[in-house]
């Protein structure tokens, strides 16, 4: 067979290649540019071994406040979910381009939008500073995100249903709070549930993020332990953590499992 007028699968193109190299260039640059070194990295993994070997064997120095932190913690994410996702049902619902008009959809992308701006940790700072230090202002960033989260989903679930069972609610002469209950949300409830769910295990480990700057939770213990140089009690705040958060994934899991299944025999 002649391959003379055979096409390569890949063809070389000189522009691609000119892009790599320019690429590779300016990782290089601004490896250069932001001091980014192999001295320092090994440096840092000599003094990062010696943080390690301080912080083990873990020490409960304050049972107390430890237990309070993860209390307000888990507190501060069902909250904020909560608010979270009863805020991104209207919210989803309006920046669903299938089912509402332009000038519905659009004030509603937006502010999905602005709440997917910004990390929780620059919005709890600005809460901190409306409403003070405590727990508020992390229900708050956290409910923020949740909406930016969730809405953006929900209105995409949304997007993606059949209208064929909506024009055959709409048929009947049903209002439109009846088309959404029984020709919307029984398409789009099992992957609702998902997000909710995802999105109280994300919350779980901001809400410790949060903290730090002073928006409740464990993590505001786990920085005062950072500032007393109290490693041990380090390690033992963040293996509560790492348990509380599995905890959560698992109960997220669980969860899911009952409504996806609930949906299985409701289907059927």
């Amino acid at each position: 067979m002649s391959t003379r007028g055979a096409r390569a699968a890949f063809p070389a193109s000189w522009w691609t290649r000119a892009g790599w190299v320019l690429l590779a260039a300016y990782v290089v640059y601004a490896g250069a540019r932001l001091d980014f070194t192999w001295e320092r990295f090994l440096v840092g993994l000599d003094n990062g071994a010696r943080f390690i070997d301080r912080m083990f064997p873990p020490v409960i120095v304050q049972p107390d406040s430890l237990a309070n932190g993860l209390v307000e913690s888990l507190q501060i994410a069902l909250l904020a979910s909560f608010l979270g996702i009863v805020i991104s049902l209207p919210v989803g619902l309006l920046a669903s381009r299938n089912l509402m008009p332009v000038w519905a959809t659009w004030p509603a992308r937006i502010v999905i939008a602005l709440c997917r701006s910004f990390h929780p940790v620059i919005v709890a700072i600005l809460f901190v500073k409306a409403v003070g230090f405590g727990a508020m202002a992390g229900i708050l960033a956290l409910m923020v995100a949740s909406v930016g989260f969730i809405g953006k989903l929900f209105a995409e679930a949304i997007e993606e249903i059949s209208l064929k069972q909506v024009e055959a609610v709409r048929a009947t002469g049903a209002s439109f709070m009846n088309v959404i209950t029984y020709g919307v949300l029984p398409q789009v409830f099992t992957r609702f549930i998902g997000f909710a769910t995802y999105q109280l295990d994300s919350n779980l480990r901001n809400s410790t993020m949060v903290g730090i700057v002073g928006a409740g939770g464990i993590g505001g213990t786990l920085f005062s332990a950072f500032q007393r140089f109290d490693y041990d009690f380090v390690a033992a705040i963040l293996l509560s953590i790492i348990a509380m958060i599995m905890v959560g994934e698992v109960l997220a899991g669980w969860v899911r499992g009952v409504f996806l299944e609930k949906g299985k025999v409701d289907g059927d």
